[in-house]
């Protein structure tokens, strides 16, 4: 498990092929690889990956990532000299300051824009369908491996959408993120208790509707709406 709060950014250093796997080289800030064992786990870019080899005194380690990994993640288009932002799994009673996150990303989504207000940075994140519908305003979300507050959502009659995120300095200091360009892609993971009340919730709906469900969301659609903006879940999460 990771708490969604980066300890800094690491750096590609070498890559290597094999059949079914890349393994990656990252270089990490000084000591990050303190007391790090084969077999640990370290989010990378919010991907939980093991460590397969480690090399203390030069701050590297190895990571073996499979071909799925890399076809459903943003790590199959990095390039040496890269950089991720990385977090060591979480200990037993660690501070959560940001949300459990799993390392297992659900999907890629696109920035298509940025505004930076003084002192701020705000990216808005489109999200394809059906992922939306996990999506609300005060909520978490986690963004290439950091536990992020959506300040405002939108979402599309195809169940796609988009969201934003403000970022302060230190958050820009310690990650990846004041690096990005529109159109850069990043790997997300959806907070489970969303998921699991919105799940239940449709769920719920589809079992005392039943086939009233498709002419409901065929008139919801018609004014813009749709069945996840019923009861969407209580603000996991403050300003």
């Amino acid at each position: 498990m990771f708490t969604g709060i980066v300890q800094g950014t690491a750096r590609i250093a070498a890559l290597a092929d094999r059949p079914g796997l890349r393994t990656f080289t990252l270089a990490f800030p000084a000591g990050f690889c303190h007391g790090l064992e084969v077999g640990a786990s370290v989010a990378c870019n919010g991907v939980c990956l093991t460590v397969t080899s480690v090399r203390p005194q030069q701050e590297q380690a190895d990571f073996d990532v499979m071909l799925q990994s890399l076809n459903v993640t943003t790590l199959g288009a990095l390039a040496v000299g890269d950089g991720l932002n990385v977090e060591r799994a979480a200990k037993d009673g660690a501070e959560i300051g940001g949300h459990p996150l799993s390392g297992h990303v659900d999907f890629q989504a696109r920035l298509q824009s940025i505004r930076q207000p003084e002192n701020n940075h705000v990216l808005r994140i489109g999200v394809p369908a059906p992922w939306m519908r996990y999506v609300f305003a005060k909520g978490y979300i986690a963004v290439d491996g950091a536990s992020l507050t959506v300040a405002e959502a939108g979402r599309e009659r195809d169940g796609s959408g988009w969201f934003e995120v403000w970022l302060i300095p230190e958050t820009l200091r310690m990650t990846t993120f004041g690096n990005k360009r529109e159109g850069d892609a990043f790997n997300i993971e959806i907070e489970r208790q969303t998921q699991v009340f919105v799940d239940t919730v449709r769920a719920a709906i589809d079992e005392r509707l039943g086939p009233l469900v498709p002419a409901l969301e065929k008139l919801l659609a018609a004014q813009g709406l749709s069945l996840d903006e019923w009861s969407p879940p209580r603000a996991l999460k403050g300003d």
